[in-house]
């Protein structure tokens, strides 16, 4: 039976999304609800394919294209928003063969590839998968360029109290001491919005450019179900301190901003991550992942927590004279 690429339409989310519950491949930054506003914040067009084998949806795969003037460009996930990861989930049936999923993987990806260029023809596809992604071959055999990226993913199968232990001595003594003095919480839209415009006006200070913006969180928070963007605010005395915001899909837990440093005297960060960790645990969440192991500095902090270093793909393909653009578009990044 051969394989048929449907995008479905803006008011085929439900579909979506219950073919997305259906396979451990996914992330929160799948769901159909945080894909449009994706794509309303990036200008971008948003294509929701989906893959039928018969009536029996077998992978999706968000792709987004830009277009200016005569040149279209293609990305999952669309550029400057910090979304850590998206491209192809597969749908698999329990007990499937490893040959029958491979296979199945190398056509999905082949076929969504073949209906990409058939209707928009882009001269440069930029592609990062997910850490759930366990195979990026089929993108190599459609002459895609790949460069490993990492990640740290903190195991909470562990237990909490065990991996306490197995933090860095000063993780440990920054938590105690700041447990003494501050108060962590999840919160609602007010403390999200709070905690990207902080991380914002950090970045300011440094002259970094930040693209995500408090309207961004703002339509973020209001799309996705509830508990699944989930603002963690730090509080001295009752006042705000600094959070975090986590993106979780009930088994798996992302970092996704927040956390900045501050000039106070305990480190919240430190507290915070311990929080979400305890949090994400005591709710069966199965991992923490802190979103990035890429920078020397950040890894070497984010090492602390007893973390398992964990790679993802970043992968490319250009037209001839193009690649110019990929080395803009890494730097972006």
């Amino acid at each position: 039976m051969s394989l048929e690429i449907s995008k479905l339409s803006t008011n085929d989310g439900a579909v979506w999304n219950d073919a997305l519950d259906r396979t451990d491949e996914r992330t929160p930054f799948h769901r159909f609800e945080a894909l449009e506003v994706f794509a309303a914040h990036s200008g971008a067009e948003f294509h929701p394919l989906v893959g039928y084998k018969g009536e029996e949806e077998i992978g999706l795969f968000p792709l987004f294209t830009l277009e200016k003037g005569p040149i279209t460009t293609a990305f999952s996930p669309p550029p400057n928003l910090k979304i850590s990861y998206l491209g192809p989930v597969l749908l698999t049936q329990q007990g499937m063969k490893a040959n029958t999923v491979e296979r199945r993987r190398q056509r999905f990806v082949s076929a969504c590839i073949d209906w990409l260029d058939e209707t928009h023809a882009p001269r440069y596809v930029h592609v990062r998968t997910a850490i759930t992604t366990p195979d990026t071959r089929p993108f190599d055999w459609e002459l895609f360029e790949e460069t490993p990226r990492f990640t740290y993913v903190v195991d909470l199968d562990t237990g909490p109290e065990t991996l306490f232990d197995r933090f860095s001595r000063d993780a440990r003594s920054n938590v105690r001491e700041a447990e003494e003095a501050c108060s962590v919480s999840m919160s609602g839209r007010e403390a999200a919005r709070r905690i990207i415009t902080q991380v914002k006006q950090r970045h300011d200070e440094q002259n970094i450019g930040f693209p995500v913006t408090p309207e961004l969180v703002d339509d973020l928070y209001e799309a996705l179900p509830d508990g699944v963007l989930r603002p963690y605010v730090c509080t001295i005395d009752g006042k705000f301190a600094g959070g975090s915001l986590v993106l979780d899909d009930g088994e798996r837990a992302y970092g996704w901003q927040g956390t900045v440093k501050q000039d106070i005297e305990y480190d919240i960060n430190d507290l915070l991550h311990w929080e979400i960790i305890r949090d994400a645990a005591d709710r069966g969440v199965r991992s923490y992942d802190l979103v990035g192991a890429n920078n020397p500095r950040l890894s070497r902090y984010k090492s602390k927590f007893a973390p398992t270093l964990t790679r993802y793909h970043s992968l490319e393909r250009s037209s001839t004279g193009f690649g110019m653009m990929a080395q803009l578009y890494r730097r972006l990044q």
